[in-house]
């Protein structure tokens, strides 16, 4: 089992928590002026890159609070 460390209710097995994708992702500056496929890349093309990788997760099985965390994704331990 995987364990997750909330910031607010501290080490919880993963199955408290579900994963919110990449972290840091810029919303547009000026969303009406993006193409289709301009569109598409901002809402489906993510980064898969091999090692540490910065992540959004929410604890909805606790205090239901979204944060950011750096999760190595070859060894799935948590960075911080």
């Amino acid at each position: 089992m995987l364990l997750i460390s909330c910031p607010w209710c501290g080490e919880r097995e993963e199955t408290e928590f579900h994963y919110g994708g990449q972290a840091l992702v810029a919303y547009p500056a000026n969303p009406d002026a993006l193409s289709d496929e301009e569109w598409a890349q901002y809402l489906f093309f993510r980064d898969n890159p091999k090692g540490d990788f910065a992540e959004r997760w929410v604890h909805t099985a606790g205090c239901r609070r979204w944060f950011n965390t750096v999760r190595n994704t070859v060894t799935s331990e948590f960075t911080s």
